[in-house]
């Protein structure tokens, strides 16, 4: 991503990388990928329309488009809080979005995507990885995913450029995994049950225990019991 820091790329300029041993993800987590066997790029956008207490919408709209994007090939995908997209209950994609900030508003947003194409053995310890191709039993070509999957961001990102902040919203809370059922959860070192209600304008989850205790929680703050 630095190339797409360092020069004036035309907005949705997407940078291709076939190979990515220690990929990044939120905090310390890694991602891996065998070479050449999945989808993964960076994408400059420039949403200086968007204040910077609205940056979650960007990360749902990306969200979104991958859920149209993976709709077309299987079903029971959802978008797991904050930055995953899971096949049932494994994980096929993640995302990571830098933002340059410049004054309220945010200058450059460099979005980050991994998604597990044709990889068919995993061997890093990342709990539960899956492949598109494991799933629909397909090979796909990756300069193609690439192209379907960049007009489905370019159409989501229309969406939140004309300002339809309440119609993403809900096609968000459609597709969040683990809405408004129990599961179980863990924060401080302690587990409890909770149902996720929502997630709010700066992202942060929001559950009701079954104690009728409404929490909230920021990135990394709470882990989800898989």
């Amino acid at each position: 991503s630095k190339l797409l820091k360092d020069s004036k790329l035309a907005e949705g300029s997407i940078v291709s990388t076939t190979y990515q041993e220690t990929g990044k993800g939120q905090g310390n987590n890694a991602w891996e990928s065998e070479k050449g066997k999945n989808l993964l790029v960076s994408m400059v956008l420039y949403p200086a329309f968007l204040p910077i207490d609205k940056n979650f919408l960007l990360s749902k709209i990306i969200s979104l488009a991958l859920i149209d994007y993976l709709l077309e090939e299987t079903k029971d995908i959802k978008i797991k809080w904050p930055n995953d997209i899971y096949y049932k209950d494994k994980k096929i994609a993640g995302i990571l979005i830098e933002n340059i900030i410049k004054g309220s508003n945010i200058n450059q947003s460099i979005v980050g995507i991994g998604l597990n194409l044709n990889q068919s053995d995993f061997t890093s310890d990342a709990p539960n990885p899956v492949s598109l191709s494991q799933i629909t039993g397909k090979n796909y070509l990756i300069e193609e995913e690439i192209i379907k999957l960049r007009n489905f961001i370019r159409a989501h990102y229309q969406k939140l450029m004309l300002n339809k902040y309440p119609e993403i919203n809900k096609e968000y809370l459609k597709f969040l995994y683990r809405f408004n059922s129990y599961h179980q959860y863990q924060a401080n070192n302690q587990y409890f049950t909770a149902k996720i209600t929502g997630v709010n304008e700066f992202g942060y989850l929001q559950l009701d225990t079954k104690a009728k205790e409404k929490i909230e929680f920021d990135f990394k703050e709470v882990e989800f019991v898989i």
